[in-house]
């Protein structure tokens, strides 16, 4: 009789399917034959990294040698002064992703639940199962998370709630009474709240939670904000965690050390200094969006309102839209994998790549209604 073989992983990592990375823009450009391509898919700031940041980190590779600060100790003071809090109210990762990937290592046990407006950011179904839990998706009402439907989900095996606000791929906000509402049903046994705010410091609509007051309400939440949006150090990988002392005492436990680079670390404390190039970024936003609507309400096409620096756009057969616009060398996100196929995802460029694809989705939709 043989031996029965072992399986090397288990059923929810079998299951899983891997996060698709894009394709480099060079390695697009030579297989379409095309040039001075523009990327307008992964939501980063258009302008670039603040000039103080590019300096800073310019002047810090002679130190390469030397392991970072294992504790980001510098950058907690800073973020702290700024935000109004404890340095150990913060925890600062390799990325926001990292501090997901903590939060449910850290807290959740095999057979827990996690619920999560679907779609919402791919991560978090992504994570949950490798650590043996289960993701409870909850459907989206009007392209926003319903709360109400949310907390509905809730069961006594859940242990976490992930609201993306504004959501990503969709851009649309809960607004404060809705997030009120939805933290004071929550009973206080160990449900722990992920406000996930990556895009925080695009929004413009004064209905927005003040996360930071929860805080002190004796509920476990962890808000989550990151340097790669506006801040545009996505190439670096650093975002940060807001959370009560305990939560954070926790995960720092399962925290490697040096997990944050050392540029990493001087480019964010740079770019917390650079006012100038912030208020740049949200007026190119802003902007942007206006110029963008208008256009594309003017071809008839439906967009979703957002508060972020990308939309959704309704445009039929989204993935068509979306290799026409490639062949023209525009980058944009198709929504197949989210259930979207109607829509592609479009970031907030430049005046000029935001005229660039104003300019090619009319040559697409221009040919598509050609008799």
């Amino acid at each position: 009789m043989g031996v029965a073989t072992k399986k090397l992983v288990s059923d929810e990592i079998e299951a899983l399917v891997p996060y698709p990375p894009g394709k480099p823009m060079e390695e697009l450009e030579r297989e379409l034959g095309i040039k001075n391509s523009i990327k307008l898919a992964s939501n980063e700031n258009p302008l670039g990294p603040s000039p103080k940041a590019v300096e800073a980190v310019a002047k810090a590779l002679k130190n390469l040698n030397r392991y970072p600060d294992g504790g980001c100790y510098y950058l907690k003071e800073k973020l702290a002064q700024r935000l109004k809090v404890k340095p150990e109210n913060l925890i600062i990762g390799n990325g926001s992703n990292e501090i997901i990937e903590l939060i449910i290592r850290t807290f959740l046990r095999p057979g827990d639940e996690a619920v999560m407006g679907n779609p919402s950011f791919a991560v978090y179904p992504l994570v949950v199962p490798a650590a043996g839990g289960k993701s409870v998706l909850v459907p989206l009402k009007n392209l926003t998370h319903d709360l109400d439907a949310m907390f509905d989900a809730i069961t006594e095996k859940t242990k976490l709630v992930f609201i993306a606000n504004p959501n990503n791929p969709t851009g649309t906000m809960n607004t404060k009474a809705q997030l009120n509402k939805f933290i004071g049903r929550l009973r206080d046994d160990g449900i722990i709240i992920v406000l996930d705010e990556a895009y925080y410091e695009f929004v413009t609509d004064k209905d927005f939670p003040d996360s930071l007051g929860y805080l002190n309400s004796g509920k476990n939440v962890v808000i989550l904000r990151t340097f790669s949006k506006i801040y545009g150090l996505a190439g670096l990988r650093v975002g940060y965690g807001i959370a009560p002392e305990r939560l954070n005492f926790y995960m720092n436990k399962v925290r490697q050390p040096f997990n944050v680079n050392s540029l990493a670390q001087i480019a964010a404390m740079a770019a917390l200094d650079d006012d100038e190039h912030l208020k740049k970024s949200q007026r190119n936003n802003r902007e942007g969006l206006t110029y963008l609507f208008g256009e594309l309400k003017a071809m008839g096409l439906e967009c979703v309102p957002t508060q972020a620096n990308f939309f959704l756009i309704k445009a039929g057969k989204g993935k068509e839209v979306y290799d026409a616009l490639l062949r023209q060398g525009v980058i944009v996100r198709p929504m197949v994998s989210y259930g979207l196929g109607e829509y592609i995802r479009v970031t907030v460029g430049t005046p000029e790549e935001n005229k660039r694809f104003v300019e090619a989705l009319k040559k697409t939709v221009n040919r598509d209604r050609e008799p």
